[in-house]
């Protein structure tokens, strides 16, 4: 199994009524700032140990499991709303860094966060790097009802049961459902990322740990207009990272592409991107040293 370089604290904080599960790596040291990691959808805090181990400098680094995810509480809840990560965020960063600034990583799900939120509290970053959070396709009004249709009859089956997610035999068979979906992951690390993915219930079966209703769609329809206007409010240096092997066209089938993407990124005023050769999507276990060397250079610039 993997072996880990640099081990994490792990803690429990109240955040809006949730009782939060935040990992810590590093040494807290006055007039350096914490770096927030965020993870992405059906995703937890644990993905980030290959690139914080690949990391030179001994910093602080902050990483929640969102709301339903990992060991953090999902609430009573049939629905996971968007903007409920948001204030999440701003929730979290007040508790460790009641004022001032700080750096904010998110990956997927978790990169269109933190360039949300970067652009609602421009004052509260320094620095802001994006692992491939693209953002959804375009919408169109007329596409509403059938929306939320979809999303009624989402949560309905929801509550018959119908949308729980599949259980494993063992630690392998999870260790194995997450190296079919990324055929980068090398053995000891899906053994390893297995242990924080899922655990097992009294019956022995391992469940992930994500709540079933992250499968519910969201009822509204996301706006390019106002991401645009996000992106343009953000006032830090912004890194841009991808991965060589893109999976958009995939994901959307041609709904929604890279091009399309790039186009969106130039409302932001201070952009640098880079590509990742030989990685997919989950770049920070693809190529987490080379990863680590992008996110530390661009720390360090003045």
């Amino acid at each position: 199994m993997y072996q880990v370089k640099h081990t994490s604290r792990t803690r429990f904080i109240p955040l809006r009524h949730l009782n939060y599960h935040v990992r810590e790596w590093g040494t807290p040291r006055e007039g350096e700032l914490p770096l927030f990691m965020v993870h992405g959808w059906m995703d937890v805090s644990a993905s980030f140990q290959f690139v914080v181990d690949a990391m030179q400098a001994d910093r602080h680094i902050i990483a929640p499991d969102w709301r339903g995810y990992g060991l953090t509480d999902p609430g009573v809840v049939d629905t996971f709303w968007y903007p409920d990560y948001l204030a999440d965020l701003d929730a979290l960063i007040d508790h460790y860094q009641p004022d001032g600034q700080i750096d904010l990583l998110g990956h997927s799900m978790g990169g269109t966060v933190v360039c949300m939120y970067a652009g609602i509290r421009p004052q509260r970053i320094r620095r802001l790097i994006n692992l491939e959070g693209f953002g959804l396709a375009a919408t169109r009004p007329a596409q509403a009802p059938g929306r939320y249709a979809k999303w009624l009859n989402e949560v309905k089956a929801a509550r018959a049961g119908e949308l729980n997610l599949r259980a494993y035999a063992n630690s392998e068979a999870v260790a194995q459902r997450l190296i079919k979906t990324n055929p980068r992951l090398s053995a000891d690390k899906a053994q390893w990322l297995a242990q924080h993915w899922a655990r097992p219930n009294a019956q022995g079966e391992w469940h992930i740990l994500g709540h079933a209703a992250h499968k519910v769609i969201n009822p509204y329809l996301f706006r390019v207009e106002e991401m645009l206007a996000l992106y343009e409010s953000i006032s830090a240096p912004v890194l841009n990272v991808e991965a060589s092997q893109n999976d958009l066209d995939k994901w959307w089938q041609g709904k929604y592409t890279l091009p399309e993407f790039h186009e969106r990124l130039q409302s932001i005023r201070d952009l640098r991107s880079v590509t990742i050769e030989d990685a997919g999507h989950m770049m920070h276990h693809d190529q987490p040293h080379i990863l680590a060397q992008h996110i530390e250079s661009f720390l360090q610039l003045p």
